[in-house]
């Protein structure tokens, strides 16, 4: 089983070498946000002011910011907090919109009020809705991976009504009906497995997007409280003291955009190893 996953590995890694190259950001920041404790080399949020505003050296390898925090210290912990934010929010926005697009497809009664929610989701923009949740539910870890996920459910929902409408087709869903198997077995016997590839993919592609909403957020102020490390908050920081300090603004922002350029080819690479229409093509 090991040796067969192995050179399942290998063979998309060598078919997808982009992609590989994705998976192995995608690994590094998640291993990183695992080990903060460990990697970080200072405190994240101790404060001084004999050292502020310093350009790398020895003892500040990417530098400090305008309180003399160390800034490779906030990049490590706010990779933990960046990845908790999004993972957490887009596999909430996953479940419940899977679980809704599978009950649609299922039941016909529940197509129309299910759907139609989701088109109004759709019609607003993402960063709308997660504004607008947020100034409801004022500002918290746990109020932006909800406002994130919220705006994610209609995607995830749309995507699995469609393949468990196609799924629910075939002949062997349908033999199960006739052979008088209950709705839970059938559903989750015969129907989920068969779409679960391109919801991965989908997941996949959420993440991203998710990481960049939680930045954005941050940057305007309504994201993660200070002064927890985050990406989007140090960019924001950066704005006050980026001409006197540009390291305050060029590593943070490196630090999100290789997360993202991971994620996104990791996504693309699994989208275009799982579908077969896709096989094939250079």
């Amino acid at each position: 089983m090991l040796r067969k996953l192995l050179k399942t590995i290998l063979a998309f890694a060598r078919d997808h070498k982009l992609a590989a190259i994705g998976a192995v950001i995608m690994l590094l920041s998640v291993v990183t946000g695992l080990f903060a404790e460990q990697l970080a080399p200072k405190d994240p949020n101790r404060v001084s002011v004999r050292k502020s505003l310093v350009p790398p050296n020895a003892e500040f390898p990417l530098g400090a910011d305008n309180n003399s925090r160390d800034i490779l210290s906030r990049i490590i912990f706010g990779a933990r907090v960046s990845l908790y934010v999004s993972m957490t929010s887009v596999g909430l926005a996953a479940f419940v919109g899977v679980l809704l697009g599978i009950v649609a497809a299922w039941y016909r009664w529940t197509r129309a009020p299910i759907m139609r929610l989701m088109d109004v989701l759709l019609a607003f923009p993402g960063i709308v809705i997660a504004l607008t949740i947020i100034a409801i539910l004022e500002r918290g870890v746990e109020n932006v991976i909800l406002a994130i996920a919220i705006y994610q459910i209609p995607q995830a929902a749309r995507l699995a009504h469609g393949l468990a409408l196609s799924a629910q087709e075939q002949t062997y869903v349908e033999a199960a009906v006739a052979g008088g198997e209950s709705d839970v077995a059938i559903l989750s016997r015969y129907v989920f497995p068969n779409i679960v590839a391109p919801i991965i993919v989908q997941i996949s592609l959420l993440i991203p997007g998710a990481i960049m909403t939680a930045a954005g957020l941050s940057f305007i102020g309504l994201g993660v409280p200070p002064p927890t490390a985050e990406w989007g908050a140090m960019l924001q920081l950066s704005l006050t003291w980026g001409r006197l300090a540009p390291h305050m603004t060029i590593f943070p922002g490196l630090a999100l955009m290789l997360v993202v350029f991971g994620f996104n080819v990791l996504g693309d690479g699994l989208r275009d190893a799982l579908d077969p229409r896709l096989k094939g093509r250079g």
